[in-house]
């Protein structure tokens, strides 16, 4: 028998003049969705700023928690997820995003992706992702299909809407206590 583990899901809302312009439209509390392995975010992938000053230059990043984009904006609000997956499951997450750490420079940001999705229109340029096209795809080459639609039209609030994902926090960022996890 094959032992479960956990992933999880960080939706984020920091604020930026990029953020509050998707939120304008969206309603939605959180524009950003982030992946990780383990529930310190110290594996924490996604598609978004490269560098936290410069909003033009996006790619496949690791994220960290404490630096970075997140330090930059330190009244960082965010929901965290977790999922129960098979170590199955995770060895091919891990091993995909391992194809995107490989080839880090490829990456670029698909903002005609972000428009697509507003119109409900697919849209997908090779090399290219936003942040929920990005997670959406990693987990449904992985098997685990959370919806019925294409990863180009998966935004982040479907994260928050999926029945299939266990609230874990919300709040500010760095309020986070990944402490907790463990005694639940």
């Amino acid at each position: 028998m094959m032992e479960d583990t956990y992933f999880y899901i960080l939706l984020t809302d920091t604020g930026t003049l990029f953020t509050k312009s998707i939120k304008k439209y969206t309603k939605a509390p959180y524009n950003h969705v982030s992946l990780s392995f383990d529930s310190e975010l110290k594996e924490l992938y996604s598609f978004g700023r490269k560098r936290p000053s410069n909003p033009f230059n996006g790619g496949f990043v690791r994220e960290d928690v404490e630096n970075g984009t997140y330090r930059k904006y330190p009244g960082t609000t965010c929901v965290l997820y977790r999922m129960t997956v098979s170590k199955r499951e995770v060895e091919k997450m891990r091993r995909i995003i391992g194809v995107f750490q490989k080839k880090e420079t490829k990456w670029f940001y698909n903002l005609l992706g972000v428009i697509g999705v507003s119109i409900n229109e697919p849209v997908e340029i090779d090399s290219s992702y936003f942040c929920s096209q990005f997670v959406s795809d990693v987990l449904h080459r992985s098997g685990i299909k959370l919806w019925d639609k294409l990863p180009s039209l998966v935004t982040p609030d479907d994260f928050r809407q999926s029945d299939r994902l266990e609230w874990v926090y919300e709040g500010k960022l760095y309020d986070y206590q990944p402490v907790r996890l463990r005694m639940t």
